[in-house]
């Protein structure tokens, strides 16, 4: 024992220390990866009914403490109302991402049409929506030349897809499709590596049958399958060091290492449930809040032959019949009383404010949404809290600029293999974003236009970012001679001084 340790331990026994048992402690997570998919698509899914099915199923303790867990019956039943947020979130980020979509400089000329082919801007769009739901996911590139003479290219959301790694790095993405053969279920496993697609079918008990078992599957050549080994034989290889499949994930899960996480991960889901109790306590006060009237006995209206109470005809008019007022004075007199509940509104509205804050906080502003809350806030806050969307979508951008270029590759390469000619070098492959998170045209133009009168920012440029894809280059050359002209900035013989004098 060195001296220091010897120190120490002195030191311990003089102030009589004992030190602290280790303690075992054990956590049982509440739910899987494919349970979390599954309620973050139901959230964006966002039909009341399957939310309702989805918690009361998820609920194994019988706590029911969340409002779309609990099942109120008799006079406590109320209508279970969502509030759509979760989708209106996902569409919003991924309309900012795909709209803003700028330049795809590549060198070869066949990316244009392949690109028109695939709809690849809409792609982009599938691609940030599922990833910002599911967590994560990959591109899966295939083939059909019966279908298409390009290679066909589909986004796959994180509930059908798993990773192969080795030492962090991907290795393989596999592909899981269900298929159903006479009320039997089939999946399909591609696993898709450098150079090779495997593929493989069992049934949901993890026992291999030959692919013939599919109808749909029977144009693909039969595997050899040695013993039982579930070991998976190579079907298809093709010329190339690269995968036909591309993974994309925004933010990495602490809870599941490895994949992604969604945006309605992370305490979002609570914030969501407390969203729709407010909303449906709310209109549910309202429902119940209708204004009543009580009609003494003597002054319903009746038929003066029969003596039956007339139907009212009035729009909604109901009222409760009130024994008729007797007085041997003749001081009172019977009357029509109306009463309404008294709605505390403000305390609704309070609540259904704080609660969407929470849904939206560390995503989008409620400006980017549409939402009003310039009353609780000034206008430098809300600035600041539009931010909150242009760290988002930075976020987003970050990983598209680096994944894109891969898949355009990927594609390029797949479409030379299809050709069955030599594999093109594709140079360098950027993409590229505008600088710009503004989705209005009057942000554009402030922001544009403070550019220009600062001369930072050329005039081709400021048309490009003003105006993006919404118009075609020829019409953009044509602005830019435009605004040159007026500013009298058009390109003519080179002068010097004393050309004017006359020599």
């Amino acid at each position: 024992m060195k001296l220091g340790e010897k120190v120490k331990q002195m030191i311990r026994n003089w102030l009589n220390v004992v030190e602290a048992s280790e303690q075992s402690i054990t956590l049982m997570e509440s739910t899987t990866f494919d349970t979390e998919v599954l309620r973050a698509q139901l959230w964006y899914r966002g039909d009341a009914d399957e939310l309702l099915q989805f918690f009361r199923q998820l609920n194994k303790h019988g706590d029911k403490t969340a409002f779309w867990e609990s099942v109120p019956t008799g006079k406590d039943k109320i209508r279970k109302i969502h509030s759509g947020l979760p989708a209106v979130i996902a569409d919003t980020l991924a309309y900012i991402v795909k709209s803003d979509l700028d330049v795809v400089d590549i060198q070869r000329s066949e990316w244009e049409e392949i690109a028109e082919k695939i709809d690849f801007e809409n792609l982009v769009g599938k691609c940030v929506v599922d990833t910002l739901v599911d967590g994560d996911g990959a591109f899966k590139i295939s083939v059909n030349t019966e279908l298409s003479p390009y290679p066909i290219v589909e986004f796959i959301g994180a509930d059908k897809v798993e990773y192969e790694r080795s030492r962090g790095i991907i290795t393989a993405v596999i592909f899981k499709t269900v298929y159903t053969v006479k009320s039997k279920r089939y999946i399909l496993y591609e696993r898709y590596g450098k150079g090779y697609i495997e593929t493989k079918l069992f049934d949901e008990n993890e026992k291999e049958y030959s692919l013939d078992a599919v109808p749909e599957l029977a144009h693909i050549m039969p595997m050899k399958i040695e013993g039982n080994k579930k070991k998976f034989a190579p079907l298809l290889e093709f010329n190339g060091d690269y995968i036909m499949a591309v993974p994309v994930k925004f933010y990495d899960s602490k809870k599941f290492p490895g994949r992604g996480k969604s945006i309605f991960d992370g305490g979002k889901s609570d914030c969501f449930d407390a969203l729709d109790e407010v909303i449906s306590q709310w209109w549910d006060a309202i429902r119940v809040g209708r204004v009543t009237k009580y009609i003494p006995e003597d002054m319903i209206p009746r038929d003066s032959k029969t003596g039956d109470v007339l139907s009212v005809n009035s729009f909604g008019t109901n009222f409760i019949t009130t024994a008729s007022v007797r007085s041997e004075t003749g001081t009172e007199q019977s009357k029509i009383e109306v009463v309404q509940p008294d709605i505390k509104y403000e305390a609704f509205l309070s609540s259904y404010t704080n609660a969407m804050l929470m849904c939206l906080q560390g995503l989008v502003s409620p400006a980017t949404l549409g939402i009003d809350v310039g009353k609780m806030s000034s206008a430098d806050a809300q600035r600041e809290k539009k931010d909150v969307t242009g760290n988002t979508r930075n976020t987003i951008t970050a990983v598209l600029e680096k994944a894109l270029p891969k898949l355009i590759e990927a594609i390029l390469l797949t479409y030379d293999n299809m050709q069955e000619q030599e594999l093109k070098d594709c140079g360098e492959i950027t993409v590229s974003f505008g600088e710009y998170g503004a989705p209005d045209f009057d942000s554009r133009v402030e922001t544009v236009g403070k550019a220009s009168s600062y001369g930072i920012m050329s005039v081709d440029t400021q048309v490009d970012e003003l105006w993006g894809s919404s118009k075609d280059d020829k019409w953009k050359a044509e602005e830019v001679q435009r605004i040159k002209s007026e500013k009298g900035l058009v390109s003519g013989n080179d002068t010097s001084i004393g050309d004017e004098l006359e020599i």
